[in-house]
């Protein structure tokens, strides 16, 4: 830099600061050489190919999430049919069970009242 020029700092494109001479002539940077940063990609835009590379990614994420979804629906249903088969067998077996205790209620009432009916018939 020659020393008889003022020296300012100017923002350069991408957020950093280059030092340049009264005269116009770049000093150079002062963070090194300058490189667009990410930050300033971001306030430009992105480009159609970034576009079309995020919009498949996000499709390709979609897609994904869809296809897990679509397994977990398949597994709570096969879990909902298993869970219904093994409530109908138990079903049945209270069935079976009430009908055999209802007979056997309804045999022992009998022979009650047969009993009491021979033990009255034996006072009189």
């Amino acid at each position: 830099m020659e020393s008889d020029d003022e020296i300012r700092r100017v923002p350069e494109i991408g957020g950093e600061l280059a030092v340049v001479s009264a005269s116009g002539r770049d000093g150079g940077s002062v963070a090194g050489p300058v490189q667009p940063s990410t930050a300033g990609s971001r306030k430009r835009g992105r480009s159609p190919a970034d576009k079309e590379n995020k919009r498949l990614k996000r499709l390709l994420r979609n897609r994904v999430s869809a296809q897990q979804a679509r397994e977990r629906k398949k597994a709570y249903l096969i879990d909902l049919e298993a869970r219904v088969k093994e409530l109908e067998t138990k079903n049945a077996e209270l069935e079976e069970r009430l009908s055999t205790l209802q007979n056997e209620n309804q045999m022992l009432r009998h022979i009650l009242k047969n009993t009491t009916a021979g033990a009255q018939d034996g006072r009189k």
